[in-house]
């Protein structure tokens, strides 16, 4: 039993183009972002892989990038779920702010704090771990049980729902996972063993020419 499962970041958004801080604010994808996607598509597809189902956020830009990837590989008609706990983590006050300002304005520490800490969160937001304890039941529920059935499942989310799903996958320390960057468009790809642990991991770079 293959027990398939795929993890991809969403394609360059018009907020990441502009280095602000995103959350729950819903652009779409750049033309990169739309290159990235496809790229990452025809990537799974030349490793051979495919897929039964999807999940993906309730955000635009995660579910552009799943319908993208999914046309690319000839998949446009498998079931795709849709699910606000895949969402990604909510920056509060920060949502909207260009980074760079934000660090004039609060200090650096603090903002490496908002950004990459796994329990501190940003004015009126979300922590890793708060975000964490959305995503990791979802993923139990819904997702896990899929894998285990030996369903090839894709996820397309973003960068910090993601993170708290590889922390767990990848066995981190809380400390650990503030080092922890996934690149948009850079598909994570995992085969689980027959007790849910990770069985094998790798990475499928990114096609910077492709995308």
């Amino acid at each position: 039993m293959e027990r398939l499962l795929v993890l991809t970041r969403h394609g360059q958004s018009e907020f990441n183009r502009q280095n602000l801080f995103t959350g729950w604010r819903d652009p779409e994808l750049t033309a990169r972002g739309v290159a990235e996607a496809q790229a990452a598509g025809r990537r799974l597809q030349r490793e051979g892989l495919s897929f039964d189902v999807a999940f993906t956020s309730e955000l635009v830009r995660a579910r552009h990038t799943c319908a993208l990837m999914l046309d690319a590989m000839g998949l446009a008609g498998i079931p795709v779920v849709r699910d606000g706990a895949l969402n990604e983590r909510d920056y509060g006050d920060l949502a909207g702010l260009d980074k760079d300002e934000a660090r004039k304005r609060w200090g650096d520490e603090q903002v490496h704090l908002w950004r990459r800490a796994y329990d501190v969160r940003p004015p009126g937001g979300e922590s890793l771990k708060d975000t964490a304890a959305r995503v990791l039941p979802f993923y139990i529920a819904a997702i896990l049980p899929r894998v285990m059935r030996g369903e090839r499942v894709l996820v397309a989310a973003h960068g910090n729902s993601l993170r708290a799903l590889v922390m767990v996958l990848d066995g981190l320390a809380s400390d650990a996972v503030a080092a922890l960057e996934i690149r948009t468009g850079e598909p994570l790809i995992y085969r689980l063993a027959a007790d849910t642990t990770v069985a094998e991991k790798s990475v499928l770079p990114r096609d910077e020419a492709g995308a």
